[in-house]
């Protein structure tokens, strides 16, 4: 039975361009939106710009624009740079808007009437410069804990320490660079210890956090801090209303997350397709109140967490509207293992991206095949990234459809055979765990499964060598069976890639399910042609990839240390020091140990080589435009070569070549034990060919 769902990403700050970062968590939420749709369900994806705030009332002004002009600048961007990703939104609105400021002024009505609202005199950082009251963020100095210089007014980037701008040492206003002063101002505070048994009763319940997420919340609540909504002016944002606090603001953290109830309204009231239409009423009944069968989920990043998970719950609370159905939270986007840095150029925003010629669905591929329900932080290794998407893509998917596409018209297409039971199998299951997958989020999974049917296809394509006699019965029905289980692989990954898939299936005469039933068979339908060219996807090479970096250039290398004279005891101490001892013998050092390069590589080939007893020869894949060859003296333990076509094993990779019985080894593979009791070291199906071990 179809589900309605109303499904958010939080909303990016309308104050620059979307970066790589941003784009995990929409393309996360936009392949989940997909699948769902394709199931059959309905569901709105709503989001929006977030509009107010200090940063952008101070930016407007610095580029010459009204603070509105500027945001729309920006929203507008942010759309158009979402969409060449494949992101699709029922909406991208704006939280400066009149349905978010009636949203607004109605939760904090509420918040009042419950009894949680109440007025605090608070000591704040005043820039008598600048004439106002700083946030966190506009306050730097050194950290107070570790003594880390430059940091931020609420959090040390370097320890992690949290603090009040107070506490800083050396404290500067960011605008200016003066020293603030202290100053008393009047705010709203909400209680959130009255609230406390409704925020923990939604956290604790199952299917609303992952476990990890729960814990961590549930030791927010174990001290729970009241919040204060209202800031001072000057202030882009909804001015309260309330007489006990004049001319004050609404906190921008307040309107944000009641923007995902806003833009819904307006999507509902103004943009639905015709038929589709709601009343303000009826989208509040249908989807937001107490009890309404329509589920509500945000995506949200791990940073952003206790806005989501402490307050918003208690705001919906006292509106007397439903709490999310789920809330997944994921990770942060490093750069080649480390923090994006605009100095280092790995600060990549999706136009830079747009611009190296990369296509987006390739970077949504990536993604999934890394991404789970875990809060786990995801790396975008630029080698890897090139690597996954040769072996996976090029080698594997693309390549299969290649090899079917130009062997159907020499077997006598159109082909409508009997497949083989074993490609049935694998192409049957893979579908059946791929919608379990997509549903808990699991999108390594998916892509691990897709890959899994293709795999099996290319090797029982190289082991039948049906370009040798295409017209033969068995041919055509392997033929018939590939194409069948490229329908299958479009379907699994069309969430993810949906212009290739389309494609894809396409090529064979064929169309993607309209819906993604728990039944749907690809080998059932019409016959197997080739239809269109299939949808290729050409290897990376390295200088496609580092096009991503771009580093500034006022980001100039260091100036050379200058090499100080030593003092006469600094002398006396080198003369009389005594060298280092010798490491024990067998021990090398870290230096030796980092000149050894170890990959992941998959096995595509093996076979006995003749006249030796212990010797195969390997042909692997291991990140490089070419397969190469590996001769290992494991032959004893595999008296089968065939069982290791399709292991992903681990092999150094930059060994000199070395003739081996007439043969050049590229190479060596890892294996435990003694012979002939070998076994050869294996990673992971997810591992893709070429990733550094590490």
């Amino acid at each position: 039975m179809s589900q309605r769902l109303l499904v958010t990403s939080a909303l990016p700050y309308a104050n620059g361009s979307i970066h790589l970062g941003h784009l995990v968590e929409y393309i996360q939420t936009d392949v989940y939106v997909r699948f769902r749709r394709a199931c059959g369900d309905h569901v709105t994806y709503v989001c929006a710009a977030d509009s107010h705030g200090t940063p952008i009332e101070l930016n407007a002004a610095k580029a010459g624009m009204t603070p509105k002009a500027f945001v729309e600048k920006y929203r507008a961007e942010q759309h158009e740079d979402f969409g060449r990703f494949g992101v699709e939104f029922s909406t991208y609105y704006t939280t400066d808007s009149p349905e978010n400021a009636r949203w607004a002024y109605r939760i904090y009505d509420a918040l009042k009437a419950k009894g949680l609202i109440y007025k605090r005199s608070i000591e704040q950082l005043y820039c008598e410069t600048d004439r106002r009251f700083l946030p966190d963020r506009f306050v730097k100095g050194t950290c107070p804990k570790c003594g880390a210089k430059d940091q931020y007014g609420d959090v040390c980037e370097v320890c992690g320490t949290t603090y009040d701008p107070r506490d800083l040492i050396d404290p500067r206003c960011a605008i200016c660079g003066t020293r603030p002063v202290v100053r008393s101002s009047d705010h709203a505070y909400v209680d959130l210890k009255k609230a406390e048994g409704v925020i923990r009763g939604w956290v604790e319940a199952e299917g609303h956090l992952e476990p990890a997420v729960r814990e961590q919340v549930k030791g927010w609540l174990a001290d729970l801090q009241d919040w204060c909504i209202t800031r001072d002016a000057p202030y882009f944002g909804f001015p309260v209303k309330d007489p006990d606090f004049p001319g004050k603001f609404l906190y921008v953290w307040v309107d944000a997350p009641i923007g995902y109830l806003s833009s819904a309204e307006h999507y509902f009231t103004a943009e639905a397709p015709e038929g589709e239409r709601l009343t303000a009423a009826e989208f509040e009944r249908r989807y937001l109140a107490e009890g309404a069968d329509a589920r509500l989920e945000h995506f949200i990043g791990k940073d952003i967490l206790r806005f989501h998970a402490v307050f918003w719950p208690a705001m919906l609370w006292a509106a007397g509207l439903k709490r999310p159905d789920r809330m997944p939270v994921h990770g942060h986007l490093t750069v080649n293992g480390e923090k994006m840095s605009k100095t280092r150029g790995s600060f990549i925003t999706g136009r830079t991206y747009l611009d190296s010629g990369l296509d987006p669905e390739l970077l949504r591929y990536f993604y999934a095949a890394n991404l789970g329900p875990s809060v786990q932080d995801l790396d975008l290794a630029l080698d890897e990234f090139r690597n996954r998407v040769n072996a996976d893509l090029a080698n594997n998917v693309a390549n299969l459809a290649s090899r079917v596409a130009a062997l159907v018209p020499r077997a006598g297409a159109p082909l409508a055979e009997t497949p083989e039971p074993a490609l049935v199998e694998v192409t049957r299951a893979a579908l059946a765990q791929a919608r379990v997958a997509y549903g808990a989020l699991e999108y390594r999974e998916v892509v691990r499964v897709a890959n899994q049917v293709a795999d099996r296809c290319n090797k029982r394509l190289q082991e039948a060598k049906p370009w040798e006699d295409p017209a033969s019965a068995a041919s055509r029905a392997l033929l018939y069976s590939c194409g069948k289980a490229l329908r299958g692989v479009a379907t699994i990954l069309w969430p993810v890639m949906p212009r290739f898939c389309d494609g894809l299936a396409t090529a064979f005469g064929q169309e993607r399910p309209a819906r993604w039933d728990e039944g749907f068979d690809p080998f059932a339908g019409g016959p197997v042609t080739v239809a269109a060219k299939p949808p290729q996807i050409a290897r990376l090479d390295p200088k496609q990839v580092e096009k991503l970096i771009v580093v500034p250039p006022e980001a100039k290398a260091p100036a050379p240390k200058v090499a100080k004279a030593a003092s006469p005891a600094e002398t006396a101490t080198k003369a009389t020091a005594k060298p280092a001892p010798p490491p024990p013998p067998g021990v090398i050092q870290y230096d030796d140990f980092a000149k050894v390069e170890l990959r992941v590589a998959v096995v595509r080939a093996a076979e006995r080589v003749q006249g030796a007893d212990k010797l195969l020869k390997l042909t692997v894949e291991a990140g490089d435009p070419e397969p190469r060859t590996v001769v290992a003296g494991i032959a004893q333990a595999y008296p089968d070569p065939a069982a290791l076509v399709g292991k992903r094993i681990v092999v150094v990779a930059n060994l000199a070549p070395r003739p081996l019985r007439g043969i050049t080894s590229q190479g060596m593979l890892l294996a435990a034990g003694e012979p002939p009791n070998l076994s050869v070291v294996t990673v992971a199906d997810s591992i893709a060919p070429g990733t550094r071990v590490k």
